[in-house]
């Protein structure tokens, strides 16, 4: 199976073969053919309105070389979204936060301009209200998010596909079960790990290389011999005060890293009855979980206001899978695809609800 990959889109500039293929009108509706019970190639459209609702949708006959049935579309959707559901720790969090702003047009949106607005006016304490208050304009500024297509391929050999439907079996979904896993764990390391997606003016940041984030500083590692419980709560304590400091006063989600997940079960202290060093940072008011993600880097940790002026889920398309080209008689090529990109914001004066602690 080929790496995931990431095309952006932005300005009307693409990067990337698929990106290319969507920004030249091609809908992802042409893109699942269905063979009917008829024999004839079928295309799902929607036509207007709600799309959680059934009857806004219609089948249409299309030119297009259906490899798959309805039924086994819908199999491959379910161990798609199975696969998704379990691997997205941070991305989970935005969404059951409600920190998501959905795009209206995924394919038709290539980039997400936002705005920072600086303060301005003030109020004035007066005893009879006639004397004016002190004129002032908001100052604004323009941020460009790139939109994202992140895609993973896999294939169906055409041979084992009919003989899953003359045996009766269920279609094997190793292929795209390993496609949804890539491309889930693409997406949650856009916001854990340090890397940076520059395209067309504008940059997609992570919680980590936000250039306005607040740092704190480790020293000694959380799994090192001789760290104690009460090094640990104070050193959270550190990274909610930095983030008070920048005005962000939470609620707040901690990230871990898995080298730190046995830590949080070993005992806060062996003279203080039975918490454990977990339990204590929980009780830090603010704090609402302790997460461990497995894309974050070791020695790394990240305390997050989970509020949408500091992050939101810019999301058009969630995790489907599309048929991509036939190659020859005998190998049909699939991917797994989502429109999705997080956001990491700060205000005009470059104040994040974002702390690190490394």
């Amino acid at each position: 199976m080929k790496e995931t990959n990431v095309d952006l889109m932005n300005n009307g500039k693409v990067s990337g073969e698929f990106a290319q293929k969507i920004m030249s009108g091609v809908s992802v509706d042409k893109m699942r053919p269905f063979i009917a019970n008829d024999g004839k190639t079928y295309v799902t459209v929607h036509m207007g309105g709600s799309k959680t609702d059934p009857k806004n949708y219609k089948a249409v006959l299309t030119v297009n070389d259906g490899t798959l049935q309805r039924d086994e579309w819908k199999h491959l959707d379910s161990s798609v979204m199975d696969i998704a559901q379990t691997r997205l720790v941070g991305i989970a969090d935005l969404i059951s936060k409600g920190l998501v702003y959905n795009l209206g047009n995924a394919m038709g949106t290539t980039v997400l301009e936002t705005h920072d607005v600086s303060d301005a006016m003030s109020a004035e304490l007066t005893m009879d209200g006639v004397a004016r208050s002190k004129g002032d304009r908001p100052v604004y500024s323009t941020n460009y998010l790139p939109i994202p297509i992140i895609h993973s391929d896999y294939e169906i050999n055409a041979r084992v596909l009919e003989a899953s439907r003359r045996m009766g079996n269920p279609l094997d979904t190793t292929g795209a079960e390993r496609a949804a896993r890539k491309v889930a764990a693409r997406l949650e390391s856009m916001l854990f790990t340090d890397t940076e997606y520059a395209f067309g003016g504008g940059t997609i940041y992570s919680y980590l290389s936000h250039p306005d984030i607040n740092t704190c500083t480790l020293g000694t590692a959380w799994d090192a011999s001789g760290v104690t419980g009460a090094t640990i709560v104070g050193q959270v304590r550190e990274m909610k005060q930095a983030s008070i400091d920048a005005k962000h006063y939470g609620p707040f989600m901690l990230y871990i890293p898995t080298s730190y997940e046995t830590v949080m079960d070993d005992d806060y202290s062996t003279a203080k009855g039975s918490n454990t060093i977990r339990e204590r940072i929980m009780q830090i008011e603010g704090i609402q979980g302790v997460k461990v993600v497995d894309t974050l880097t070791d020695d790394n940790v990240v305390l997050v206001q989970m509020t949408s002026d500091t992050v939101r889920l810019v999301r058009g398309m969630d995790i489907t899978n599309v048929q991509w080209q036939t190659e020859g008689q005998f190998i049909n090529k699939y991917k797994v695809m989502t429109i999705q990109v997080p956001q990491i914001r700060s205000d005009y004066n470059g104040a994040c609800g974002v702390t690190v602690l490394s």
